[in-house]
Protein backbone atom coordinates (compact mmCIF):
# COMPACT_ATOMS: atom_id res chain seq x y z
CA UNK A 1 0.00 0.00 0.00
CA UNK A 2 2.98 2.84 0.36
CA UNK A 3 4.12 2.07 -2.85
CA UNK A 4 0.71 2.92 -4.24
CA UNK A 5 0.75 6.06 -2.08
CA UNK A 6 4.13 7.16 -3.02
CA UNK A 7 3.81 6.78 -6.82
CA UNK A 8 2.30 10.14 -6.90
CA UNK A 9 4.43 12.17 -4.98
CA UNK A 10 7.39 10.43 -7.08
CA UNK A 11 6.13 11.14 -10.13
CA UNK A 12 4.89 15.21 -9.19
CA UNK A 13 8.87 15.28 -7.58
CA UNK A 14 10.09 13.89 -11.07
CA UNK A 15 8.37 16.39 -13.33
CA UNK A 16 8.72 19.13 -10.52
CA UNK A 17 12.61 18.55 -11.36
CA UNK A 18 12.10 18.67 -14.95
CA UNK A 19 9.97 21.94 -15.14
CA UNK A 20 7.02 23.19 -16.38
CA UNK A 21 7.42 21.68 -19.93
CA UNK A 22 7.81 18.10 -18.63
CA UNK A 23 4.18 18.89 -16.59
CA UNK A 24 2.55 20.12 -19.86
CA UNK A 25 3.93 17.00 -22.08
CA UNK A 26 2.54 14.95 -19.69
CA UNK A 27 -0.68 16.51 -19.52
CA UNK A 28 -0.90 16.67 -23.54
CA UNK A 29 0.01 12.65 -23.71
CA UNK A 30 -2.63 11.92 -20.61
CA UNK A 31 -5.30 13.75 -23.15
CA UNK A 32 -4.04 11.62 -26.19
CA UNK A 33 -4.32 8.37 -24.75
CA UNK A 34 -6.78 8.76 -21.91
CA UNK A 35 -8.86 12.18 -21.75
CA UNK A 36 -9.95 11.66 -18.37
CA UNK A 37 -6.56 11.73 -16.31
CA UNK A 38 -5.40 14.55 -19.08
CA UNK A 39 -8.71 16.42 -17.49
CA UNK A 40 -7.51 15.54 -13.95
CA UNK A 41 -3.85 16.62 -14.64
CA UNK A 42 -4.94 19.35 -16.17
CA UNK A 43 -7.29 20.27 -12.43
CA UNK A 44 -4.69 19.17 -10.74
CA UNK A 45 -1.76 21.89 -12.28
CA UNK A 46 -4.68 24.70 -12.12
CA UNK A 47 -5.31 23.51 -8.18
CA UNK A 48 -1.82 23.56 -7.27
CA UNK A 49 -0.70 26.79 -9.46
CA UNK A 50 1.86 24.87 -11.63
CA UNK A 51 -0.04 26.02 -14.54
CA UNK A 52 0.30 29.75 -13.99
CA UNK A 53 3.46 29.97 -11.84
CA UNK A 54 6.26 29.27 -14.18
CA UNK A 55 7.96 27.35 -11.36
CA UNK A 56 6.61 24.30 -10.74
CA UNK A 57 7.69 23.24 -7.16
CA UNK A 58 10.33 25.84 -6.85
CA UNK A 59 8.66 27.66 -4.88
CA UNK A 60 7.89 25.41 -2.17
CA UNK A 61 11.39 24.53 -2.40
CA UNK A 62 12.98 27.92 -2.15
CA UNK A 63 11.79 28.44 1.70
CA UNK A 64 13.56 25.12 2.73
CA UNK A 65 17.70 25.18 3.22
CA UNK A 66 19.84 23.21 0.25
CA UNK A 67 21.52 20.43 1.41
CA UNK A 68 24.05 18.87 -0.46
CA UNK A 69 26.41 16.33 -0.80
CA UNK A 70 29.76 16.48 0.73
CA UNK A 71 32.83 16.89 -1.93
CA UNK A 72 35.33 14.81 0.80
CA UNK A 73 36.90 18.52 0.99
CA UNK A 74 36.02 19.96 4.78
CA UNK A 75 37.70 23.07 3.93
CA UNK A 76 35.28 23.09 0.63
CA UNK A 77 32.30 22.18 1.66
CA UNK A 78 32.58 24.38 4.94
CA UNK A 79 33.03 27.38 1.96
CA UNK A 80 30.19 26.03 0.17
CA UNK A 81 28.06 25.78 3.37
CA UNK A 82 29.16 29.56 4.26
CA UNK A 83 28.86 30.93 1.11
CA UNK A 84 25.44 29.59 0.51
CA UNK A 85 24.40 31.02 3.90
CA UNK A 86 25.56 34.29 3.04
CA UNK A 87 23.50 34.70 -0.21
CA UNK A 88 20.36 33.03 1.45
CA UNK A 89 21.00 36.10 4.12
CA UNK A 90 21.39 38.57 1.07
CA UNK A 91 18.08 37.25 -0.79
CA UNK A 92 16.16 37.90 2.83
CA UNK A 93 17.64 41.17 2.69
CA UNK A 94 16.94 42.09 -0.79
CA UNK A 95 13.40 40.81 -0.63
CA UNK A 96 12.84 42.90 2.73
CA UNK A 97 14.68 46.25 1.11
CA UNK A 98 11.94 45.21 -2.09
CA UNK A 99 8.90 45.41 0.46
CA UNK A 100 10.02 48.59 2.23
CA UNK A 101 10.34 50.16 -1.52
CA UNK A 102 6.91 49.13 -2.47
CA UNK A 103 5.29 50.27 0.85
CA UNK A 104 6.97 53.49 0.58
CA UNK A 105 5.82 53.97 -2.70
CA UNK A 106 2.20 52.81 -2.08
CA UNK A 107 2.20 55.41 0.77
CA UNK A 108 3.58 58.38 -1.26
CA UNK A 109 0.67 57.16 -4.00
CA UNK A 110 -1.92 57.55 -1.55
CA UNK A 111 -0.49 60.92 0.39
CA UNK A 112 -0.67 62.20 -3.47
CA UNK A 113 -4.33 61.22 -3.87
CA UNK A 114 -5.35 62.00 0.00
CA UNK A 115 -3.30 66.09 -1.10
CA UNK A 116 -5.56 66.15 -4.27
CA UNK A 117 -8.25 64.99 -2.72
CA UNK A 118 -8.31 67.98 -0.09
CA UNK A 119 -6.89 70.05 -2.92
CA UNK A 120 -10.46 69.85 -4.91
CA UNK A 121 -12.23 69.53 -1.84
CA UNK A 122 -10.99 72.84 -1.18
CA UNK A 123 -11.69 74.17 -4.23
CA UNK A 124 -14.91 73.02 -4.77
CA UNK A 125 -15.73 74.61 -1.34
CA UNK A 126 -14.28 78.01 -3.04
CA UNK A 127 -16.35 77.79 -5.87
CA UNK A 128 -19.90 77.15 -3.57
CA UNK A 129 -19.55 80.32 -1.22
CA UNK A 130 -21.96 82.57 -2.37
CA UNK A 131 -20.63 85.99 -3.40
CA UNK A 132 -22.36 89.62 -2.09
CA UNK A 133 -22.95 92.21 -4.58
Amino acid sequence: MSTVATWPSQAETWLDARGKGAWIAAMILSFIFFWPLGLALLAYMIWSKRMFSGKCGHARRAKTHYKFNSSGNTAFDAYKADTLHRLEEEQKNFEAFLQRLREAKDKSEFDEFMDERAKKAKEDEIDDTPVEA
